[in-house]
């Protein structure tokens, strides 16, 4: 297919280039973006070393359990552990307080056979 024109040059017929295509998305998959919650701020050792060392005077222990548990300022890993606790607290409760019903029932079982 070479033309010779008028002034000497040989014209060459191109050959229409193959555009680049863009990749297609997949129609299946939708172009979602999830935004993460901002990450919370990690309860540091000296933190967890002083909660510790709260928890093991009695009365401020159980005290500090429910501010820390239903306080707002808390970090929600130190609140989830706190309410976690305080289940713990509350199981151990109701097993002591079965626990001395049937020893007071025996006790008071084995008073009267003595007599």
């Amino acid at each position: 297919m070479d033309n010779q024109n008028n002034n000497g040059f040989t014209n060459i017929q191109q050959q229409p280039q193959p555009q680049p295509t863009q990749p297609q998305a997949d129609p299946y998959v939708p172009n979602t973006y999830v935004q993460l919650p901002p990450e919370e701020e990690v309860t540091s050792v000296g933190d967890w070393f002083l909660t510790i060392l709260l928890m093991c005077i009695p009365c401020v222990g159980i005290i500090m359990l429910f501010v820390w548990a239903f306080g707002g300022s808390t970090q929600k890993s130190k609140a989830n552990w706190a309410k976690a606790q305080l289940i713990w607290v509350a199981i151990g409760i109701i097993i002591s307080v079965i626990f001395y019903l049937l020893l007071g029932a025996a006790i008071l079982e084995l008073a009267g056979s003595l007599q």
